[in-house]
C-alpha cells in the first residue's frame, strides 16, 4: 500500500480537487479523502506538501530507434528516459530498421515492450511500405496487430493518391493518420529555417512553405475522405491557421506541437549548435506565438515530444552533415510549464490536458484520472524546483537535447505506474 499524504490534486483545468491524501492498494486508488489514517508498518507513506499530484503523462510521437538503429536508443532506454520526465505510455514512430509496415514488426514491438519496459509502449505503424510513399502498408493487419496509429514519421507521403487512400482505409479501420507534412521539393537539402539566421549563417534555408502547402493539402483530403487526420510537429503559424479554418469546417482534424516549438527560436542554430537541427526547423518568434496562442483556443490539440535520440557522434560534426532532432521525454514537462505556465500564464490543469486527456483521446484511450476506483497512474511534481539540464543528469542513451545548459522550473520528481513506484524522489528504481 502507498498513501501519497497532503496531495494537491490537478485532473484537469474544470476538475481541480482540493488537498487530499490518496491511499493506493495494489494496482488502484483504493480512497482519497482528508486524513486517512498512516499505517507506517504496512504503507509507504509520501509526503507531498507543497507539491503537485496529478495523472501521469502519454506522449504520442517519438522515437525509440529499435530495431536497427540501438546504438542511438532503444525500448528499454528509451521508456526509461520517458518515466524519468513523467510519461507512462508512449506511442514510437515506425522509422526503424527494418520499418514497422507490417503485423510481425508490431507484434515485435509489443513484445519486446513487455519484455524490457517498465512502461506501456504502443507501436505507430507506417503507412506505406518501407516508408518508400509508393504503395500502402497492410493498414487492417496493422490494426489488427495492435497499431494505434499508421504514420511515415520522417517522410513525408508526397503522393497526394496514395495519401488519399490511407485516409479512405484508416477510416474504414477506424485508426488515425499521423501526417508528417514536408514538401520534400522545397526542403531538399535545408538545414535550418528560411531567414535571417539562414542568411547570416550562410545554411541553406527551408521555407515555412514545406510545411503549410502539405498541411492544406492534407486537411482537403481529410475533408473529402472524412478521416480522422493528425498533423503531428506543427511549427508555423500559416499551419496553425489552416488547422484552425479546418476545425471551423467540420474536418476531423487534430494537431500536436512539441515543447522545442514553443520555447525555443531559429536563433538558437547561431554558433553552428547541432543540438539545435531539427525538422521541421525551429522557426520565428512570431511562430511561437501563434503557437502557443493555437494551444490556449484548442487549435492544437496537445503537446507530443518527438524524442529523437542521436549518437554524439551524428551530431559532433559539420552542421549540413550532422542528424536532425532532439530528445525530449526528460524535459518536456518543465518546457510547458516554464513557457507556458510562467511566461504565458496558463493554467496547470491546462498542461495536464495537453499530455494526459488530449493525446489519448487521439489515439482513443481513456484519460488517466485520479479518482477512487482508477489506475493508478499519477506523478508528483516540484513546481517551486529550478534544475539546470545537464548531459550527466540525461537517462536517455542519447544526450542530444536542445534545452542542454537551459534552466527550467518544476521537475518531476516521483513516478507511480499501475500503483508502483518507479520514480521516487528523482532516482529511478527500474
Amino acid at each position: 500500500m502507498i498513501l501519497i499524504k497532503n496531495a494537491q490534486i490537478v485532473n484537469s483545468i474544470d476538475n481541480k480537487l482540493e488537498k487530499a491524501d490518496i491511499l493506493i492498494v495494489d494496482d488502484k486508488i483504493e480512497k482519497i479523502g482528508k486524513n486517512i489514517e498512516e499505517n507506517p508498518d504496512k504503507m509507504i507513506i509520501i509526503d507531498t506538501s507543497g507539491k503537485y499530484v496529478m495523472p501521469s503523462f502519454t506522449d504520442i510521437h517519438c522515437h525509440l530507434r529499435e530495431p536497427g538503429f540501438e546504438y542511438k536508443e532503444d525500448i528499454k532506454s528509451g521508456s526509461r528516459a520517458a518515466l524519468a520526465g513523467g510519461f507512462t505510455t508512449i506511442c514510437c514512430m515506425p522509422n526503424t530498421n527494418p520499418p514497422v509496415d507490417n503485423r510481425a514488426m508490431i507484434a515485435y514491438i509489443k513484445y519486446r515492450a513487455k519484455e524490457v519496459s517498465p512502461i506501456e509502449v504502443l507501436p505507430v505503424g507506417a503507412i506505406t511500405k518501407g516508408l518508400s510513399g509508393e504503395e500502402l502498408a497492410e493498414i487492417g493487419f496493422i490494426k489488427e496487430e495492435g497499431a494505434i496509429a499508421i504514420s511515415d514519421d520522417g517522410k513525408c507521403v508526397m503522393n497526394a493518391n496514395i495519401m488519399r487512400n490511407a485516409l479512405l482505409y484508416s477510416k474504414d479501420f477506424s485508426i488515425p493518420v499521423i501526417s508528417h507534412c514536408e514538401d520534400t521539393n522545397l526542403s531538399e537539402g535545408g538545414q535550418i529555417n528560411l531567414g535571417y539566421v539562414s542568411t547570416i549563417t550562410g545554411l541553406r534555408g527551408i521555407p515555412r512553405e514545406a510545411e503549410s502547402i502539405i498541411v492544406a493539402r492534407d486537411i482537403l483530403l481529410a475533408k473529402e475522405t472524412k478521416a480522422h487526420l493528425h498533423i503531428t510537429h506543427v511549427s508555423t503559424k500559416e499551419s496553425v491557421r489552416l488547422i484552425k479554418m479546418a476545425k471551423e469546417w467540420g474536418v476531423n482534424v487534430t494537431a500536436d506541437t512539441c515543447p522545442h516549438y514553443i520555447s525555443l527560436t531559429e536563433e538558437e542554430v547561431l554558433g553552428f549548435n547541432t543540438n539545435a537541427k531539427v525538422n521541421p526547423p525551429l522557426r520565428t518568434q512570431e511562430d511561437i506565438e501563434a503557437l502557443i496562442e493555437g494551444l490556449k483556443e484548442g487549435v492544437i490539440d496537445c503537446i507530443s515530444t518527438d524524442h529523437a535520440p542521436h549518437h554524439k557522434d551524428e551530431k559532433n560534426v559539420e552542421f549540413n552533415l550532422a542528424a536532425s532532432g532532439t530528445i525530449g521525454f526528460e524535459t518536456a514537462f518543465s518546457v510547458l510549464f516554464t513557457y507556458l505556465v510562467e511566461k504565458n500564464g496558463f493554467d496547470i490543469g491546462k498542461i495536464v490536458e495537453l499530455l494526459n486527456y488530449n493525446p489519448r483521446k487521439i489515439i482513443g484511450l481513456s484519460p488517466n484520472i485520479i479518482k477512487e476506483g482508477e489506475k493508478a497512474n499519477l506523478v508528483i511534481v516540484d513546481l517551486k524546483k529550478k534544475w539546470e539540464v545537464k548531459e550527466e543528469n540525461i537517462v536517455s542513451k542519447s544526450k542530444n537535447s536542445v534545452f542542454l545548459g537551459k534552466l527550467l522550473t518544476s521537475y518531476v520528481e516521483t513516478v507511480i505506474y499501475n500503483g508502483k513506484i518507479l520514480k521516487k524522489d528523482g532516482v529511478l528504481s527500474c
